[in-house]
């Protein structure tokens, strides 16, 4: 990894950590409540921002280095696993048992779905767009869930 690289992981994480904090915020501050939705909002958007960098990766010949950046500094930066895990053992230690493992159910079961979509949006993205040409026959993924207007 080169210096430069370095410096864009820096750089992109400084703008992932305070996109984390305005997309918490936000959801917090409109939907309210116990349960932590901020939190899952920023995991599950991550997890959708990370397939969809890894459909481009995989199916479109995404390089290492914009790989890296966005995937590492960014998405890394933005998601966050200690907070959830916080957030989580704290709903357990006040009680609330159940919206506790509502959030590990949640957040478990959302990331994965999250990360599952990313890879085919990114595949639907370029076939709408026309450049399906960088897709070999055995590389496109099953499209069926994917909804097409």
């Amino acid at each position: 990894m080169s210096w430069w690289e370095w410096v864009l992981v820096g750089l992109a994480g400084a703008i992932g950590a305070p996109l984390r904090y305005v997309v918490d915020t936000v959801v917090t501050e409109r939907i309210g409540g116990a349960f932590p939705r901020g939190t899952l909002a920023v995991n599950v958007s991550g997890s959708f921002g990370l397939g969809l960098l890894s459909g481009l990766a995989i199916y479109h010949g995404l390089p290492g280095p914009p790989k890296l950046i966005v995937g590492t500094g960014l998405v890394g930066a933005y998601t966050t696993f200690s907070t959830w895990s916080f957030e989580t053992i704290a709903l357990f230690e006040e009680g609330e048992r159940r919206l506790a493992g509502r959030n590990v159910v949640l957040s478990a079961l959302s990331g994965c779905r999250g990360r599952r979509a990313g890879p085919g949006r990114s595949v639907e993205r370029a076939v709408a767009w026309g450049h399906d040409d960088h897709c070999s026959p055995g590389q496109v993924p099953d499209l069926r869930g994917v909804h097409r207007r």
